[in-house]
């Protein structure tokens, strides 16, 4: 079993090993594996790191004994550049060496986590960690007294910081810089993100599970695949100022309160957002990378426009219903060029392109029902100038009640017309015309209002 896997078995529920007699500390641990065995060993799975040295232990010692004041901003480690081998041994000497939060122990849920208030983490690789009750920002009743200046020098500075896999339940993470920070896997239930910048985060798979996310920006932020149960988005900020909103595909939004998300604020996904984009880290997108990239924002739409829907929001919901289909269309264009397709299924996804055009351009796919009404125009319009040109008699009224009865199929006819006569043969085309168009029209709007 190697490092990750043994990790994943040892971490991912918060259980430390059994502690077994600490062993010599030769100095010749010097591999990753050699430490890993070494802290396997103690029961501190979670530790890979080599031990910071003593004079680094006491400088991080005489630290931890500063008495924060809030009105003052101080804080232990304010300032401070921290490595993750520093967190491991502040970890592992918390509360007189006792140790870090056990989440999974129902007795320690009252404990607080180490406390790196206004620390320097950015970019640090803190994954795996056992960080439950992390204090890294002030708490709820601590913020609602302090001012704005005070709260921001207390939030730890955690940009493009590794967070895979940590245990972060119920966290104290308010107004907390997380640019770019990978979330991904991420235990966050209970966990405390209250005015948050988590724009570009990446926050897949991880765990929401009762998350107060109030205020969060949230710009770009990836949710593929995230567990949101029951987290709380009152006026987050979902969308940078071009309307982009976050990654959704996949994200589960069991118990979520979709109601009080501001959504005309997001203009498309950015599920969407990525798919339109011709290039990826500077290269070009090959057919089959565009497909799936269009399938998963085609997903992500419907994913949001149904969870909307279960919560009455339907107005809300046909607007990304509607971007579903329009990235629909896209995806039979990209299964025409794929390789290794055979000729047959190219032409069903050119039939099923050319359809959705159809669809698009008549009703909108139902969303857009004003659409219906100036084709019908433009119809009528159409063959009342067709009629004109081939009867110079009729005068143009005559030539309008032609074409919207024959539109209509009445079947009405001057007497003067014959089955053979030019007019007739334009008359029957134009209800054949009207009829597909009816038919369709009628079918599009069921299927948009009742979901048929």
């Amino acid at each position: 079993m190697d490092i990750i896997q043994r990790l994943l078995h040892k971490v991912s529920l918060g259980v430390p090993s059994p502690r077994r007699s600490r062993p010599p500390h030769p100095p010749a641990l010097n591999t990753p594996e050699q430490w890993q065995a070494y802290w396997e060993a103690q029961g501190q799975p979670w530790r890979r790191e080599p031990e910071i040295d003593r004079q680094r232990q006491a400088e991080l010692a005489q630290r931890r004994d500063i008495v924060p004041d809030i009105k003052q901003s101080i804080y232990p480690f304010k300032g401070v550049k921290l490595s993750r081998a520093d967190i491991e041994w502040l970890l592992a000497t918390h509360e007189a060496g006792r140790g870090p939060v056990n989440w999974s122990d129902e007795s320690q849920h009252r404990r607080l986590g180490i406390d790196l208030r206004g620390a320097d983490l950015r970019r640090t690789d803190l994954s795996f960690l056992p960080l439950a009750r992390l204090q890294s920002s002030l708490s709820w009743s601590e913020r609602n007294k302090a001012t704005l200046e005070q709260r921001t020098m207390a939030a730890a500075r955690m940009e493009g910081v590794n967070m895979n896999f940590a245990h972060l339940e119920r966290a104290l993470l308010h107004d907390v810089h997380l640019e770019q920070a990978n979330l991904s896997r991420a235990f966050l239930e209970q966990a405390n993100l209250r005015g948050a910048y988590l724009d570009r985060a990446r926050l897949s798979y991880a765990h929401f599970k009762g998350a107060y996310l109030r205020g969060a920006s949230l710009k770009k932020t990836n949710f593929c695949d995230a567990f949101l149960e029951g987290a709380r988005l009152n006026d987050v900020l979902l969308s940078d100022e071009k309307g982009v909103g976050p990654l959704v595909a996949d994200a589960h939004w069991d118990a979520v309160n979709l109601a009080v998300v501001r959504w005309s604020q997001i203009h498309l996904l950015g599920d969407e957002y990525e798919a339109w984009q011709k290039t990826r880290d500077g290269q070009m997108k090959d057919n089959a990378t565009q497909l799936d990239e269009h399938e998963r924002a085609v997903r992500a739409n419907r994913q949001l426009a149904i969870a909307l829907q279960s919560q009455g929001l339907n107005e809300v919901a046909a607007r990304f219903s509607y971007r579903a289909q329009v990235l629909q269309r896209r995806v039979y264009w990209f299964e025409m060029f794929q390789q290794r397709v055979k000729l047959r299924q190219r032409g069903q996804a050119l039939g099923a392109w050319l359809f959705s055009w159809f669809l698009f351009l008549l009703a909108g796919y139902g969303y857009k029902p004003g659409r219906s009404f100036l084709v019908y125009l433009l119809v009528i319009v159409g063959f009342t100038a067709l009629y004109l040109g081939l009867d110079g008699q009729l005068a143009w009224y005559e030539a309008i009640v032609v074409s919207m009865t024959a539109f209509h199929g009445r079947g009405f006819s001057p007497s003067t017309f014959s089955p053979g006569d030019p007019l007739s043969i334009a008359s029957a085309f134009e209800a054949f015309v009207g009829l597909i168009i009816e038919v369709t029209f009628i079918a599009t709007l069921t299927q948009r209002f009742f979901n048929k």
